[in-house]
C-alpha cells in the first residue's frame, strides 16, 4: 500500500474503515477486568515468542489483537482488545482485558511525554485514512497497525521508567478512560507550554553541551539513511510484486504452447511448473520483506523524528534555564520580582536541566541498544530469507535440466531408429 492511496486525519481522528459490520455498536460494555484463570490466554499469550526476542525479565505481556469494526451514528472506527498478563502487585488481577482505539493509545503516549519529556518513548504508527481500496487491503493495513501498536506496548512495557508510569496501568486495566482524559491540562495551559516552547526555541541556546551536539547530529544522520533505506525498500517491494504479476502471466502461455507442439510438450510444460514454483516462492519472500524488513526500517525512521523531537525538549527546558539565570543576573531592586523567588525558580530549573539530561542521556543507551538488537534481528533473518528463495528456484531449475539429460545411451539409440 502507498502513502498516495492515503490521507492524514485531523488530530482527534481514528483511522476510518468504511465496513458495514456494525458489532460491538449497541453501547455494551467494550472491557472488563477479567479474574484469574489457567487457560484464559490459551492461544493468545506464546511466552515462547517473547523469550525470543530477547526479552527475560518482563513482568508484563501485553497482546493486541481482535480488530473490530465499531459503528456509530457519525463514525467507524477500529476498535482493538488489549490483553495482558502481568505478575505485578499494583494490578488488581493478573490479566486484563480491555478495548482501545487509536484514540487511546494516542492519550497514553501524550501522557507518557508529559511525565518524561526527555525519555524516548517509542512511536505510533502514522494516522491515516484510506480511499477506495478493496477490502483485502483494508485488512492488511488493520494487521500492519495492529503489530505496530502491539510493538508500542511492548517497548513501553520493557522500559525501566515507562513501564511503571500510572498512566500505562489505567490504559491496560481501567475500562473506560473518559474520565482519566479529561484530567490532562487545560486548554490555556497548553496554549502556554506551545509559546514558551516557540520562545525559547527562537532564543536559542547559549552553548549546548558536546555530548548533546553529538546526539543531534546522529539523529539527523540516522534519519537521512532510514528515510532513504525505507524508500528503496518499498521500491524494491514494489518491483517485486510486479515481477511476481508477470509470472503468473508468463507460466500459463508455456502450458498453452506445449498442447500446440507434441515434441516440446514435455519440457514447455516442465518450464510452466518451474515458472510456477518460482512464483510461489517470489511471493512468500516479498511477503517477508513486507512483513519483517520494512516494518523494522519505517518504526525506526519514526524513531529518528522521536529522537529530534526528545533533543528539541532538552533544549527547551535549558533555554528556560539560562532565560531564568539572565533575568537573576540583570535582577535589580527596582523590579517588582522578589530576588529570593527569582534564585529559588533558578534553581529548580537548573536541577530540572541536570535530570532531564540525565535521563536522555541514560535513555540513549538504552535505545541505542534496543536499535541495532530490532535493527539486527531484521536483517538478518531478511539475509537467511533471501538465502532460502534463491535455493529453492535453483533447485527448481536444476531438477528440470536434470529432466531434461538423456540417459546414457538414449541418443544412440534414437539416432539407429533413424
Amino acid at each position: 500500500m502507498r502513502s498516495e492511496d492515503m490521507l492524514d486525519l485531523e488530530e482527534d481522528d481514528d483511522l476510518e474503515v468504511f465496513s458495514k459490520n456494525p458489532s460491538l455498536a449497541d453501547g455494551s460494555p467494550a472491557s472488563s477486568c477479567v479474574p484469574n484463570s489457567r487457560g484464559s490466554m490459551v492461544n493468545q499469550y506464546h511466552p515462547e515468542d517473547q523469550e525470543a526476542a530477547g526479552v527475560h525479565t518482563r513482568d508484563t505481556f501485553i497482546t493486541v489483537d481482535h480488530p473490530e469494526s465499531h459503528v456509530t451514528a457519525i463514525e467507524t472506527f477500529i476498535v482493538y482488545r488489549v490483553l495482558t498478563r502481568t505478575t505485578r502487585e499494583d494490578f488488581d488481577s493478573s490479566e486484563c482485558e480491555v478495548h482501545r482505539r487509536y484514540q487511546d493509545f494516542l492519550w497514553l503516549k501524550g501522557k507518557l511525554e508529559e511525565a518524561h519529556p526527555t525519555l524516548i518513548v517509542h512511536p505510533l504508527p502514522e494516522k491515516f485514512v484510506m480511499k477506495g481500496l478493496v477490502e483485502r487491503f483494508n485488512e492488511d493495513f488493520i494487521e500492519s497497525r495492529r503489530r505496530a501498536l502491539q510493538l508500542f506496548l511492548s517497548k513501553t512495557a520493557d522500559h525501566p521508567l515507562l513501564s511503571r508510569s500510572p498512566p500505562l496501568k489505567l490504559f491496560l486495566s481501567e475500562p473506560d478512560l473518559t474520565a482519566h482524559k479529561k484530567q490532562g491540562p487545560s486548554f490555556l495551559s497548553r496554549v502556554g507550554d506551545s509559546v514558551r516552547a516557540v520562545a525559547n526555541s527562537v532564543r536559542g541556546l547559549k552553548s549546548r553541551p558536546e555530548e548533546f551536539v553529538a546526539m543531534q547530529e546522529y539523529a539527523d544522520d540516522f534519519s537521512n539513511k532510514m528515510a532513504s533505506l525505507d524508500k528503496i525498500t518499498q521500491r524494491i517491494i514494489k518491483e517485486q510484486n510486479e515481477y511476481l504479476d508477470e509470472l503468473r502471466q508468463y507460466g500459463p502461455i508455456y502450458t498453452q504452447w506445449a498442447g500446440l507442439e507434441a515434441e516440446l510438450s514435455e519440457p514447455l510444460r516442465g518450464v510452466a511448473s518451474c515458472v510456477d514454483h518460482c512464483g510461489r516462492e517470489t511471493e512468500e519472500q516479498v511477503g517477508h520483506l513486507a512483513d519483517v524488513l520494512e516494518p523494522a526500517l519505517h518504526q525506526y525512521l519514526l524513531c529518528a523524528d522521536t529522537l529530534k523531537t526528545v533533543l528539541r525538549r532538552r533544549d527547551n527546558i535549558q533555554a528556560e534555564s539560562e532565560a531564568k539565570n539572565d533575568a537573576l543576573t540583570s535582577w535589580s531592586s527596582s523590579k517588582k520580582v522578589d530576588h529570593e523567588t527569582l534564585k529559588e525558580e533558578a534553581a529548580c530549573l537548573e536541577e530540572r536541566v541536570q535530570n532531564a539530561n540525565a535521563a536522555l542521556r541514560g535513555d540513549w543507551s538504552r535505545w541505542e541498544g534496543g536499535m541495532r538488537t530490532d535493527l539486527k534481528s531484521a536483517l538478518v533473518a531478511t539475509a537467511h530469507k533471501n538465502v532460502e528463495y534463491y535455493e529453492k528456484c535453483l533447485a527448481v531449475w536444476e531438477t528440470f535440466l536434470m529432466s531434461q539429460r538423456s540417459a546414457p545411451g538414449q541418443e544412440d539409440r534414437r539416432e539407429e531408429g533413424c
